[in-house]
């Protein structure tokens, strides 16, 4: 004979452990498993926190340093001269030197030794730089004077009747001259520029003219009027 399980009351089948299926793992299984799952999830991101923080903690550090940088470079900047001489500037020319009057030599000369009648004689002074460099010579109207003389008699001087005066600076190289001419009209001046009404005397009479250049005079240079 067949034995009949036992079975509960009304038939219905024994039941197992409450609240649990038949082939799935306990609850405090799970559990474990849930609360290590967000653990691993709040570490994650305590994590990601941190390395963002740090991250960011740098970028300032860095923001910091080169503003630092540049504060200090724009300081060291305006701190530098405005200005600095060129290595490769071209230095100054000396001036020239005025010619020392113990090397200049002053000499007058005329164009003919005689003059017809009606010819205007032409008296030239020139000047000669004696010295070894090149110096300046004043040759304007205010340094220079042409005087013609006949014995003692003063016949003309070129400053008797000068209006007004000039100064004309010229550079001589060494060894050469300046020369200034001054034609005369064969009148006769005083000083003060008076009226005068004689001539000077023609006929073959003689005449000597003497330059005058500042303080250094020329030895006489003779001629005729005819």
């Amino acid at each position: 004979m067949v034995r009949q399980g036992t079975s509960g009351k009304n038939g219905s089948k024994p039941k197992g452990t409450p609240g649990r299926k038949a082939g799935r793992p306990p609850l405090k299984a799970v559990y474990r498993r849930r609360r290590l799952f967000v653990g691993l999830v709040l570490l994650l991101v305590a994590s990601v926190a941190l390395g963002g923080f740090a991250a960011v903690s740098g970028a300032m550090r860095s923001s910091e340093q080169a503003s630092s940088t540049e504060r200090n470079g724009s300081e060291a900047q305006s701190a530098k001269p405005d200005a600095e001489p060129s290595a490769s500037a071209t230095p100054s020319t000396p001036a020239t030197p005025t010619c020392d009057q113990g090397l200049v030599t002053v000499s007058a000369s005329t164009d003919k030794a005689a003059y017809a009648a009606g010819e205007t004689p032409l008296l030239s002074l020139k000047v000669t730089n004696g010295g070894k460099v090149a110096c300046e010579v004043n040759l304007g109207t205010s340094q220079m004077e042409y005087t013609v003389t006949s014995g003692s008699d003063r016949i003309f001087s070129s400053v008797d009747c000068q209006a007004e005066s000039s100064d004309l600076v010229k550079t001589i190289a060494p060894g050469q001259s300046e020369t200034a001419n001054f034609p005369w009209q064969r009148n006769r001046s005083v000083p003060g520029c008076g009226a005068v009404s004689a001539k000077p005397g023609a006929g073959g009479a003689y005449y000597m003219f003497v330059a005058r250049l500042g303080t250094k005079s020329s030895t006489k240079a003779v001629f005729q009027l005819l």
